[in-house]
């Protein structure tokens, strides 16, 4: 079995908007739906779990129902941080799967995800036990000792990527490492790639991609609006 967990559970503060931003429609469409979309797609999904807002959960299960988002097997209710979100998700899980089954944890508003990056996160996992999508770093990065004023340090952008989701785990390590974080007062740990390093776990990466962007902001939900409705010169490779 394997199974995508979706987090949806944020209230949106930094969209600004009236409604959490999970559930704003773009082409008619909520932005969770866009993602739930691409995991109902792809062959290598059995089944696909939402954690959301207790608030929003029969109008979730209505939209998966109108969207025919058949694989949608469970709807449960988050926590105060996504740390907590995530964990309420594997609990409902483990009540049904077992500890060897796939958990396939992504941000609900990475809605362009595609087939490609789905696919080769599961080829990383039966390959390296775990997979984290990533992408190179192109930019000059600098650290910052003052709050953003000025640096005196740059590190090498040839050693830093950057980390998306999807994230890739058998449920039984899942639960595991957040159980490690309950001992160890870990808190606020939203990123499972971020939890397995502070437990001293090795991270491997999968292919990720620019297009997946992580929808936060306006700016995001435009340039997500714009990718949607662009295709790819037949020229570029």
């Amino acid at each position: 079995m394997v199974a995508a967990l979706l987090t949806a559970a944020g209230t949106g503060t930094r969209m600004g908007q009236d409604i959490p931003k999970q559930f704003i429609h773009v082409d008619n469409k909520p932005l969770i739906i866009h993602t739930m979309e691409a995991f109902q797609r792809h062959p290598g999904i059995d089944a696909i779990m939402v954690v959301t807002l207790p608030s929003w959960m029969s109008v979730l299960k209505a939209y998966a129902s109108q969207f025919n988002i058949t694989k949608l097997r469970w709807v449960v209710p988050g926590g105060e941080t996504g740390q907590e979100s995530i964990h309420n998700g594997l609990v409902a899980l483990a009540e049904e799967l077992s500890p060897d089954d796939v958990v396939m944890i992504h941000d609900g508003n990475r809605c362009l995800v595609s087939s490609e990056i789905i696919s080769n996160s599961l080829a990383v996992f039966e390959q390296r036990g775990s997979a984290v999508a990533a992408i190179p770093c192109v930019e000059a990065v600098f650290r910052s000792d003052n709050e953003g004023i000025s640096s005196t340090v740059s590190i090498p952008r040839e050693q830093l990527v950057r980390t998306q989701t999807p994230h890739t785990y058998t449920l039984g390590k899942l639960l595991w490492a957040h159980g490690e974080a309950e001992k160890r007062g870990i808190r606020s740990t939203a990123a499972s790639c971020t939890l397995m390093q502070a437990l001293g776990e090795t991270v491997y990466f999968s292919k990720g991609s620019e297009e997946n962007l992580k929808i936060t902001t306006v700016d995001d939900m435009m340039i997500f609006e714009a990718l949607l409705h662009t295709k790819k010169d037949s020229w570029l490779k």
